[in-house]
């Protein structure tokens, strides 16, 4: 498809990260937006605020005009809209080009020079530093982010459209659209079992993305993936590796050997060892793309985070309260080394939501051991996204498998008033699910305290 004689393009699932990125992209490529979502959020008002329309009803009367034409609209759906959808079916019926995100991002990339981020966690962070570091270099980049950059309170980063930079998702096998000149593997850890049925199908899944890389191109992968390709890693015998690491004021500065000279002195200002391979990996596809030695470390020093990736609200001297995105228990894990690598010997309570009642299923026993780490555990329901219930899978089924003294379930109704009798130095909240919009209520209550 030529995305030249489209004029209009309509999302149905406009509010989603990555959907909210694209409608970005084609806004500032002077076409018409418009689309639906199921609720108004902070990204649907700032979408408004751009000139787009969106609504909350989903009817094809509330679909604009001027996009019943069939000939220059395109249309854009995410694979969480539901079956029997009325506006997603009417445009199929009357033979609208319908296309998913991941097939537009195929589209859009294909005449770019396309750096990929794939893996089952890291990829948004590692994503953003990326796509920070092309633009301080000057790069003709466009950037599309899987969550807002708090260098740019923005999920699109845009410098020019000569070199993309994309998520690489391996959920419903949307990374196989694409076909990237240079693409990293950050990790293959089982998820999305409701797609995949096991990991084995999953490993596949990531060979294949493997060989979607040019002939030209290179893949890196995190060293001791079971893919060939060019490794990173952190104090290990990798083509990139990370070392001499350590903490200086609150900060990273490490060394890097790349197979031709070695960076030294760098500063990452985002905690956690996870954050540091997902710095390497970026710094590495961005010197292998030619980026400015100097330019990079001075870039990769003012990089300031994704919002809901290991996110501060509250940093004072009795209470520090940080908001994660984390939903998968290698994710907590991660979570968990970094607030104990920072902050030694203060008292943790974890506020975490799980995310699909299949994900809380396939991965309960390895979940209870990641939150049992934390002084004290407390659950919300499962947040359901786009799944019915599974019986006997309840948050209450996840507690009794945790193994901690101090645990408890709690309702958003009375979640502040627990926060408050736990006595915590340190806040986490934890989750993907709709847990980040009691963000600003916690801080509210608890920066008066602090």
């Amino acid at each position: 498809m030529d995305l030249n004689s489209i004029h209009r393009v309509y999302f149905v699932g406009i509010g989603g990260i990555g959907m909210s990125a694209l409608a970005r992209y084609f806004v500032a490529n002077g076409k018409g937006v418009s689309g639906y979502d199921k609720t108004p959020t902070d990204i649907t008002v700032d979408l408004e605020s751009l000139g787009v329309s969106v609504h909350f009803e989903d009817g094809i009367a509330q679909i604009p005009a001027e996009f019943h034409d069939v000939d220059t609209t395109l249309v854009v759906y995410t694979p969480a809209v539901p079956k029997d959808h009325k506006e997603l079916n009417y445009f199929k019926s009357e033979g609208f080009k319908v296309l998913k995100r991941s097939q537009v991002l195929g589209l859009i990339t294909e005449q770019t020079f396309c750096l990929a981020v794939a893996g089952t966690h890291g990829k948004t962070t590692t994503t953003s530093i990326l796509g920070h570091l092309m633009k301080a270099c000057n790069v003709p980049v466009t950037a599309f982010l899987g969550g807002i950059s708090e260098n740019y309170n923005s999920n699109l980063i845009l410098n020019g459209t000569k070199v993309s930079v994309v998520e690489a998702d391996e959920f419903d096998r949307s990374f196989l659209t694409l076909s990237p000149n240079l693409a990293c593997i950050t990790s293959m850890d089982a998820d999305h079992l409701d797609i995949y049925g096991d990991a084995s199908e999953l490993k596949r899944s990531f060979e294949d993305f493997a060989r979607r890389v040019k002939p030209d191109g290179k893949l890196f992968v995190k060293n001791g993936l079971p893919i060939k390709g060019l490794t990173y890693g952190i104090e290990d015998d990798a083509d990139y590796c990370a070392k001499n690491i350590r903490i200086v004021n609150g900060a990273y500065v490490f060394d890097v050997k790349t197979p031709s000279t070695t960076l030294k002195n760098l500063e990452f200002n985002l905690p956690g060892r996870h954050n540091l391979s997902n710095a390497l990996i970026a710094l590495a596809m961005a010197v292998e793309y030619g980026c400015p030695n100097q330019q990079l470390a001075k870039a990769l020093a003012s990089y300031k985070g994704v919002k809901r990736r290991f996110s501060y609200h509250i940093k004072s001297e009795n209470l520090i309260y940080i908001d994660d995105y984390a939903h998968h228990p290698e994710e907590i894990n991660a979570v968990h080394q970094a607030v104990r690598e920072m902050y030694p010997g203060k008292k943790v309570l974890a506020v975490f939501q799980p995310h699909l009642y299949s994900r809380t299923k396939d991965f309960a026993d390895e979940f209870a051991v990641s939150l049992a780490q934390f002084d004290e555990v407390m659950l919300l329901d499962i947040y359901p996204a786009r799944e019915l219930p599974i019986e006997g899978v309840t948050s209450q089924w996840l507690l009794d498998k945790i193994e901690n003294d101090h645990k408890q379930l709690v309702t958003k109704e009375n979640l502040l008033r627990q926060i408050q009798s736990s006595g915590a130095e340190i806040i986490l909240t934890i989750g993907a699910g709709d847990i980040g919009e009691e963000v600003k209520r916690i801080k509210k209550e608890f920066s008066v305290e602090s």
